[in-house]
């Protein structure tokens, strides 16, 4: 089954099955210039719907991924095909699984030297035929960043793996897009942490019962006030439910 894209609040999501994730991702490969996935929270969602180098980045992705529940919800509240939600984690570890079985390579861009050090033997240790080709640390100067740039345009890696210390996040290989070769680029902030064992990843339990914002919230208290958001997101979809009702009913 191909990969199917709805609108949620006129922002492009992915229905994607774990089934149609290799397919897509050699489809990607084979396809030339700088490809993208975007993992997609219901944050990242409202921020999308703005005029902003974020949205254009979200609306010319190949791949959008929601990682939030709520979107799923917000799929079905607008009576459209509901997405998957996907975990981030077991979601790039799919995608490496994939690129290591058929010999590809991958960069990693993020992290303190220590983290990115431990992670990259991590990697090589657990995916033994997925070349690591390259790495270079997050919060890097200014003056080194077109040397970053040349380096994965020459190793042409199969998947750039951005994590934290890139300000840019996702927006980092869309707006530098046409001055690399075939990659595909992927933002995961704690994905370098994760792998280096700096960080802990959020369990499967916490994530199946869609209770991980608990964690950023013990992590970060400031974040409580992210119910204002989930509430305007809520106005939102009744809003455009109500308004395409009416247009169709016309």
């Amino acid at each position: 089954m191909a990969v199917q894209r709805i609108n949620v609040l006129n922002v492009p999501v992915d229905i994607c099955s774990a089934s149609d994730m290799e397919g897509q991702i050699m489809e990607m490969l084979a396809k030339p210039g700088t490809k993208q996935i975007v993992f997609l929270s219901i944050w990242d969602l409202l921020k999308a719907r703005r005029r902003n180098d974020y949205a254009e980045c979200v609306r010319n992705a190949d791949l959008v991924l929601p990682i939030s529940k709520s979107i799923l919800l917000g799929a079905k509240f607008l009576k459209k095909d509901i997405p998957l939600k996907h975990n981030p984690f077991n979601t790039l570890i799919s995608i490496m699984s994939i690129l290591e079985t058929h010999l590809k390579s991958i960069y990693l861009l993020g992290g303190r030297k220590k983290t990115v050090m431990a992670a990259t033997k991590n990697v090589m240790n657990t995916f033994k035929t997925l070349q690591v080709v390259g790495r270079y640390v997050g919060y890097y100067p200014k003056n080194v960043e077109d040397d970053i740039i040349q380096a994965i345009y020459k190793a042409s890696p199969s998947l750039v793996l951005v994590s934290e210390g890139i300000k840019e996040k996702d927006c980092w290989s869309y707006k530098r897009r046409n001055r690399f070769s075939s990659s595909i680029f992927l933002y995961y902030r704690d994905a370098i942490g994760i792998f280096g064992d700096r960080i802990k990843r959020v369990s499967e339990t916490s994530f199946n019962r869609n209770t991980e914002i608990w964690h950023e919230v013990i992590k970060n208290p400031l974040k409580v006030f992210l119910i204002f958001p989930w509430l305007h997101y809520n106005i939102l979809l009744v809003w455009y439910r109500l308004f395409k009702n009416k247009e169709q009913s016309v």
